[in-house]
């Protein structure tokens, strides 16, 4: 009798520690419960200043020829006042808010409309109907890959009009800039809006989402894990890929086609720029499958740094070198622009082959074999919400041995390739490698915080094993 009720305990011990452990696992895996004094002062920073950040630097290229210090100068010595600055800048206009509605418009129709067919007959390519990554709450969405055919109709449309129906001119994007900034502002703030009156009151899914209760955390951030309307569009996979990344090239071709306008000619330079980020565009639909095991789908909520992000700083922020371009044309010596070129394709292979390492790690469960070796890894479990025990395993092995986050590393060449194609007379097109290095640096410590609540003791083990998370033997 009393062992059967030592028995009993011990049973219930266990049953609670379970119930612990889940609970542990459901307050902090993914995006916070809680919102501490810095991150909420970080929250909002961004939220009042973000926005003033992209109009400063596309107000300097329009008035001060991309010097981000003469329009402090002129501030600071009262040559200038704010609204000296304001008058100037271009207002929303009706051409502006039909050309953007139709582009939109466009863009998810091409989404939704349009099943992929670029996986039938492309060998390598994985699009069509994709399953993503376990949320928190044990959901597997479901998504309809078609990235790639959607950047493809859209490029075909454009030299077609370029070279044969002339129906617009290949300038009108950079004709119609800051008027179109407008009108991105108003897309990011009403979706970014929009998400949050869904996740409050119909959300796709109550599990998957957090309400902190401060207002500007759960703005930003996002409640909703994965809102979606209706059972194929979803919000994440649309805004992070489409239209900000498929309208990328676009806009680098509109700014080479105004070089061409004013000066007669391309520039090594911008051609530099348009091939590379061409390459990193291009790089992302074709692996948009992969994407979907990725932070941004993983673990991040859809809110204003999202929503904003992507319709707004994504645009105008990663273009500026095209931008610099226009106004400050540079003609690079050969042996320079070839050495910006390796580098940028450099940066490409690490990025490409440290991701490829882990698909093919993940895809065939550690059999396989990377740099002629078989993976080494550690295997990890976590617990989603309704208790159900997960396994997944952390490679050790290849670029992944070398450091935690090399992909970034990766990344982070190609990034310096983009600024260096524009020379050294101005700061203004470093902004995007020092950007990406924050970024990315943050992105390293926002990921391991959240693996380290997921994994536990697993994830200290792993640590133990790859101790660098971006540089070998440095950080």
């Amino acid at each position: 009798m009393a062992a059967h009720q030592e028995k009993k305990l011990a049973e219930e011990r266990k049953h609670q520690n379970m119930q612990n452990d889940t609970k542990t696992s459901q307050g902090q895996w993914g995006r916070a419960w809680e919102v501490d004094w810095f991150s909420l002062a970080s929250i909002l920073f961004l939220l009042m200043f973000a926005p003033l950040i992209v109009y400063y630097f596309i107000m300097s290229c329009a008035q001060y020829q991309c010097s981000l210090t003469d329009p402090l100068l002129d501030l600071l010595t009262g040559n200038k006042h704010l609204s000296d600055i304001w008058n100037r800048t271009p207002m929303l206009t009706y051409r502006a808010a039909a050309i953007y509605s139709l582009w939109v418009t466009f863009q998810v129709f091409l989404y939704v409309s349009i099943p992929d067919f670029c996986h039938k007959f492309l060998p390598g390519y994985v699009g069509g109907v994709q399953e993503g990554a376990v949320t928190p709450a044990g959901v597997v969405n479901k998504y309809a890959i078609n990235g790639l055919q959607a950047w493809i109709i859209t490029h075909v449309l454009w030299f077609a009009n370029a070279y044969y129906f002339h129906f617009f001119s290949p300038t009108i994007i950079f004709d119609n800039w800051i008027p179109l900034l407008w009108c991105a502002n108003i897309l990011g703030y009403a979706v970014s809006t929009f998400a949050m009156i869904k996740g409050y009151f119909f959300p796709t899914n109550a599990k998957d989402c957090k309400i902190t209760g401060n207002f500007f955390y759960d703005y930003m951030m996002g409640i909703e894990f994965n809102p979606r309307i209706g059972k194929w569009f979803d919000f994440k996979l649309f805004f992070n890929g489409r239209p900000g990344i498929v309208a990328w090239t676009l806009i680098n071709l509109s700014f080479a086609a105004k070089q061409q306008e004013l000066y007669g000619e391309v520039t090594n330079s911008m051609i530099l720029v348009n091939v590379l980020q061409g390459i990193y565009v291009l790089d992302f639909f074709w692996n948009e499958a992969w994407y979907l095991k990725t932070i941004d789908i993983c673990h991040d909520h859809f809110g204003w740094y999202l929503g904003w992000g992507d319709c707004v700083w994504l645009p105008y922020l990663y273009t500026l070198q095209g931008l610099y371009l226009v106004y400050h044309p540079v003609q690079l010596r050969t042996d320079y622009a070839m050495g910006v070129f390796i580098l940028g394709l450099l940066g490409y292979y690490v990025f490409r082959m440290t991701n490829h390492q882990k698909d093919l790690f993940r895809r065939t469960n550690g059999n396989c074999r990377i740099w002629g070796k078989k993976p080494e890894y550690i295997e990890c479990s976590y617990m989603s919400v309704d208790g159900t025990k997960y396994y997944s395993k952390l490679m050790t092995s290849g670029f992944w041995g070398w450091a935690r986050h090399f992909n970034y590393t990766g990344d982070l060449m190609g990034s310096l390739a983009y600024c260096l194609a524009c020379g050294f007379e101005h700061v203004l097109p470093y902004f995007y490698i020092i950007y990406m290095t924050i970024l990315l640096t943050h992105r390293c410590i926002r990921d391991e915080h959240r693996c380290s609540s997921k994994y536990g003791k697993d994830w200290k083990c792993y640590t133990a094993v790859v101790p660098y998370r971006l540089l070998p033997r440095v950080f």
